[in-house]
């Protein structure tokens, strides 16, 4: 059976080597001077989003919308110059952790993810909550279902960020003790 991001279905799960040590990996294995500090770097099961910021502009500006035109611009450069050796330092992660890559940039206020993964979800929902994202489309916040459940699935994770990070905390825990425990294989 052929396994891979070409594959159908990717990389099953039970697959996947772990990932608690990519951000010190990214830390490590990216270039001195491309970011201010170490980048954010954030896991899920299909992919692995690193974000770095990017040293501060040193021009002034005449109002707020010049200098985010200017961070836009130096984001948009630095995804450029760098877009090569992103790639290949990509290409190691993606077969070290078997995950995509995806990468971004923060400069003041302005951040930018470049070509992120978009990965299909499959639900069922009854009719109550099939109501909920159809009156979204209606008054157009969303302009499908599925954009809809994204936007939900967004305003869930805002107001519930101090307790979904209580979760993965306990979540990561539990793997800690899994992997200390017995080997069964």
């Amino acid at each position: 059976m052929r396994r891979g991001w070409g594959s159908k279905g990717g990389w099953p799960q039970a697959d996947q080597p772990p990932a608690d040590d990519a951000g010190a990996w990214f830390a490590g294995r990216l270039p001195d001077g491309w970011f201010t500090g170490a980048p954010e770097v954030s896991v899920d099961r299909e992919e692995i989003v690193v974000v770095g910021v990017l040293p501060p502009l040193e021009d002034g500006f005449a109002d707020d919308a010049e200098r985010a035109a200017a961070e836009s611009g130096r984001i948009s450069r630095f995804r450029e110059q760098t877009r090569e050796e992103r790639i290949g330092i990509a290409r190691q992660a993606e077969h070290r952790y078997r995950r995509k890559v995806a990468w971004g940039a923060r400069l003041g206020d302005t951040e930018e993810l470049f070509t992120t993964l978009s990965a299909p979800v499959m639900t069922r929902l009854r009719q109550p909550e099939r109501k909920v994202l159809d009156t979204l489309v209606a008054a157009g916040v969303a302009r499908s279902r599925s954009e809809a459940l994204a936007w939900a699935v967004r305003l869930v994770g805002e107001h519930a960020d101090t307790w979904l990070t209580e979760l993965r905390d306990a979540m990561t825990a539990v793997d800690d003790l899994r992997r200390r425990g017995p080997d069964l294989a």
